[in-house]
């Protein structure tokens, strides 16, 4: 071979190895909502994942599914038993649809995690405390197609008992008991921090704690929670205000626009953005999160995903480096 030819493919497999090296990872997107009760928008949201190819995670509260004929059934660490800050529900009719929502949206791929049950602020409670609140949970998700009289489907034991594995606390109150707690109760991870800015979650080997963000918003860009109700209070001190709901709508879609291309073209840290079965301001915040799934998921190098699935991604992309360095 000559020596210009030689020189040729040398070149050629330098470029090749650097384009290699310099390929980015993919930029995740993580998608959660809080309480997810009204079955309206438990359709809605499908779709939504369906129409963008997103996989979402649902936190639920485990008092909607149960009627308040059967409240006294449930009594909270340190509280007057029936009682639950969010309420039950109405009705058998209305389980059962839930459940119904729950049970396929786990078909599609979406995660099923805990909110725990009546949405109590756990910051004092003892390790001894959340263990209740995450065994009252269990079971009541585990009974829940008996108490309506309805057959559970096949595997809705094992569902419940194996694949629920992660966490957010209400309020994102959490105490120095409650990561000890989940590790006992066989939770995988937590998502109950809050960050400045989009972060790596922190591993330890047996739970894997992730924090929602602050990101800049409005035109000051003060930093906020990446969560609809915390846009809700600053935008109209929670109260609904649908005259000016577009305006909230473009204002929220700027920020989750902005913080996800300051990751795209950046370090590509996972976004994780928080949402309620609840459409405040008109649905401002749920429009603004279907603009920005339609914009972003189908990118080649973006994965909208859930919780699990994201810690898988982040362990492969760390083990790839590991066997690179």
């Amino acid at each position: 071979m000559r020596h210009s030819a030689r020189l040729s493919l040398l070149f050629t497999c330098l470029l090749a190895s650097t384009a290699i090296a310099k390929e980015p990872q993919k930029q995740l997107v993580i998608i959660s909502f809080d309480g997810a009760h009204d079955n309206a928008l438990w359709e809605k949201s499908r779709q939504m994942a369906k129409d963008s190819g997103a996989h979402f995670t649902y936190f639920l509260s485990c008092t909607f599914y149960m009627t308040k004929d059967r409240a006294h059934a449930y009594q909270a660490p340190g509280e007057k038993r029936g009682r639950s800050n969010v309420g039950f529900a109405p009705d058998n009719a209305d389980i059962a649809a839930r459940l119904d929502n729950v049970w396929n949206a786990h078909l599609e791929g979406h995660e099923i995690a805990s909110h725990a049950c009546g949405h109590f602020d756990g910051s004092k409670w003892s390790k001894a405390d959340w263990l209740e609140e995450f065994g009252t949970f269990r079971k009541t998700l585990l009974s829940a197609w008996d108490g309506i009289g309805k057959t559970a489907p096949d595997g809705w034991a094992d569902f419940v008992t194996n694949d629920i594995r992660g966490f957010r606390a209400p309020y994102l109150a959490v105490s120095k008991t409650l990561p000890e707690a989940e590790k006992d109760a066989g939770y995988l991870f937590d998502a109950s921090l809050v960050t400045r800015g989009p972060a790596l979650p922190v591993m330890d080997g047996k739970l894997t704690r992730f924090g929602l963000p602050t990101i800049p918003e409005g035109p000051r860009d003060r930093r906020i929670i990446g969560m609809d109700y915390n846009l809700y209070v600053r935008h109209s001190d929670a109260k609904e205000d649908k005259r000016d709901a577009p305006q909230f709508e473009e204002r929220a879609y700027e920020a989750f626009k902005s913080a996800f291309d300051r990751q795209y073209d950046g370090d590509r840290i996972p976004l994780q953005l928080g949402f309620h079965f609840v459409e405040m301001n008109d649905g401002a915040y749920w429009r603004a999160l279907d603009r920005l799934l339609q914009d972003v998921c189908h990118k080649d190098d973006v994965a909208c995903v859930t919780y699990p699935e994201a810690m898988e991604i982040l362990k492969k992309e760390k083990a790839e480096k590991s066997s690179a360095s």
